[in-house]
């Protein structure tokens, strides 16, 4: 690839190294720097292991090696600024791949490292180029803008122990480990001592709010670059774009040395979890944190890389693919989100349904529309219709929508059917009859033919308010459910991830006997801090601010004096999880992600999406003139307004 292909790019490139306020680092599968443990900089290279991903410290490879990596021939053409080693000093070089590239002169214009004011053109060009800089930087500038308020000792506390939790990788950090219990064995951390993509997100959060960027940016291209190993559950491999649920960064020694070693990334899509099932949320979130990424720090360049432009489009693929399900909504087994384990949600959990209408509302919004991604596009914009009419429409319970179950009709064979699931009245539980309260409701935890899982799930309803999945009635009604049943979703430690949990033969057969899912414990009905931050991001965009400090105000009382626990049980949450590890990082950070965005709200809005009318026109149906395909969209509209 010549100088002369990227002739077309050159003015977009120029407005690009003027936006970013840091240079770009270049992250390629091999690194070029030494490891502080190699003997010679020319130590022998042993081959690494398939399963892991080494970024290790040996020389840079020629141009003509090409890495055993199906997918580097397009991440290897990623541009990144950097200072050129050698030569001239003063003039910043573009890298492609091997390729030094001289400083970008268009149409007359040049800009020189440390002096962009000094740009050479017409007035016209000046101007444009300068006030494409200040909107570039206008939305970065207006975050930083915030009271400033000294921290509490709590609050340094909390920073102390997350920036303790952080893990370095070839000399940078890139994430931050499950947990830091010290009073757990080693042999008895499992895989806390790794680092989980969801468990790294309220991290994130609290470091891009606090303006610390680097360790984001580093984890969202490492683990872009895990993607895509092919890993196996007996001898089957999942499909390509799946990301992994969690990471470990392991040293290994040198063909054999003692004394020269390497770093290397080893994932675990699954095939050694608990359950071995593999990741649906994993992708999910790294496309909603990539899209915070740019919304905080202005970097939109690292959404535009080739490298990370594939990476959308392979979890959207693998997410969209064609199968057997009729529904919009995703299917996917138990233990494929942050319920790990049995727990009954198997078939169209509304938290993984959640996710997945924020990620596809992302990836629309990033994905650089050209030829190759147009039916791309285009399918994302068909789902979104689809998913937020079939969430809004047959998910939402209240008062009312009960009143409808009670008088179902069964057996219905139609196209208009009113009980389009085949819905028995009898599966309406005793304790929903008394527990929803007049002004109120939420979106139920799953929805399958002839069941309707009616415990009310966090998790899903938080992000479903966040990503404006939810209609403006319905997430002002969830808030309302919340603010009425404090004592059963609140209590003690915000929040229950599940209300209310499994008893009795209930438990003993959905779970399977599950003793760390007991009823009241766990996954099963447990209070988990981290959840905090969700609901805070919740209350915000509804202008709940005052639940919002209600809740975090709990959990500062607490959560020090009890060594920041990963999870609480009983059912007001006032006892600390029975197996909860201690010093929790992700019950660290929702606290922390919490504080920052009470006290800097215009933040809130960054990481939340507004209600899109034009889902609903853009809907298939209407495009298709077959008797067969019903659809109420104008029923969805009226939810919208009324």
């Amino acid at each position: 690839m010549g100088f002369a292909a990227a002739q077309p790019y050159r003015r977009r490139l120029l407005l690009l190294l003027l936006r970013r306020r840091t240079r770009a680092t270049d992250f390629s599968p091999t690194c070029p720097r030494r490891c502080p443990y190699a003997s010679s900089s020319n130590a022998p290279i042993a081959a690494a292991d398939s399963s892991y991903f080494s970024c290790i410290f040996r020389p840079e490879k020629p141009s003509s090696f090409v890495p055993p990596d199906s997918n580097w021939g397009i991440r290897r053409f990623s541009t990144s600024v950097d200072q050129f080693s050698g030569g001239d000093k003063n003039l910043e070089r573009i890298f492609i791949q091997n390729m030094a590239v001289k400083p970008v002169v268009i149409d007359g214009l040049a800009v020189e490292e440390g002096n962009e004011a000094a740009v050479v053109g017409s007035k016209e060009e000046k101007e444009e180029l300068a006030g494409d800089k200040i909107a570039g930087l206008e939305q970065t500038e207006e975050l930083e803008v915030r009271e400033v308020k000294e921290e509490s000792e709590v609050d340094k506390e909390a920073w102390r122990l997350l920036n303790k939790a952080a893990v370095s990788y070839c000399g940078r950090p890139i994430g931050t480990v499950a947990a830091n219990d010290v009073t757990t064995a080693a042999n008895q951390a499992l895989n806390y001592d790794q680092v989980f993509i969801r468990d790294f997100v309220p991290s994130a959060i609290a470091f891009l709010l606090k303006g610390e960027s680097e360790i984001v940016r580093n984890f969202l291209l490492h683990t872009l670059q895990l993607q895509s190993w092919e890993k196996t559950v007996d001898c089957y491999s999942p499909g390509q774009g799946l990301m992994p649920a969690s990471f470990k960064v392991r040293t290994l020694p040198l063909d054999g040395s003692n004394e020269a070693f390497e770093e290397v990334l080893d994932p675990d899509f699954g095939e050694s979890a608990i359950g071995r099932v593999a990741p649906v949320d994993s992708g999910l979130w790294w496309i909603i944190l990539l899209r915070a990424y740019g919304k905080i720090t202005g970097d939109y360049a690292l959404q535009e890389r080739v490298d990370v432009q594939t990476g959308i489009r392979l979890i959207m693929n693998l997410c969209l693919s064609d199968g057997f399900d009729m529904f919009p909504t995703l299917l996917v087994t138990d233990g494929s989100c942050m319920i790990d384990r049995r727990m009954g949600i198997h078939g169209h959990p509304l938290e993984i349904q959640a996710l997945f209408y924020s990620a596809l509302r992302c990836s629309r919004e990033m994905i650089i529309i050209d030829d190759g991604s147009k039916n791309l596009v285009r399918a994302i914009n068909n789902r979104l219709s689809a998913l937020s009419f079939h969430i809004r429409e047959y998910y939402w319970v209240d008062m009312k929508k009960i009143n409808e179950i009670y008088r179902y009709k069964t057996e219905e064979y139609s196209y208009d059917a009113i009980n389009k699931f085949n819905i028995y009245p009898e599966q309406i539980p005793s304790w929903l009859v008394d527990w929803i309260p007049e002004k109120g409701g939420y979106l139920i935890g799953n929805l399958q033919p002839a069941h309707m899982d009616f415990r009310f799930f966090s998790l899903g309803n938080f992000w479903a308010i966040a990503s404006s999945l939810a209609t403006q009635r319905q997430a002002e009604g969830i808030l309302n459910l919340i603010e009425d049943k404090w004592d059963d979703l609140v209590g003690h430690m915000p929040l229950k991830i599940c209300y209310p949990a499994l008893e009795y033969e209930e438990w003993r057969i959905i779970t399977g006997s599950d003793p760390k899912n007991t009823p009241w414990s766990y996954h099963n009905g447990g209070s988990w801090p981290t959840l905090l931050w969700q609901f805070t991001l919740a209350c915000i965009k509804m202008g709940r601010r005052e639940l919002a400090q209600k809740a975090v105000a709990v959990a500062e009382k607490r959560l020090p004096n009890d060594r920041w626990p990963e999870y609480y049980d009983t059912r007001t949450g006032r006892f600390i999880g029975k197996q909860s590890r201690l010093y929790q990082t992700w019950s660290i950070a929702g606290f922390l992600a919490s504080k920052l965005l009470l006290e800097n709200p215009s933040a809130a809005a960054v990481l939340t999406c507004d209600e899109d009318l034009e889902l609903l026109e853009a809907c298939a149906c209407g495009l298709s003139k077959n008797a067969r395909i019903k659809c109420s969209r104008l029923a969805a509209k009226s939810q919208i307004v009324s």
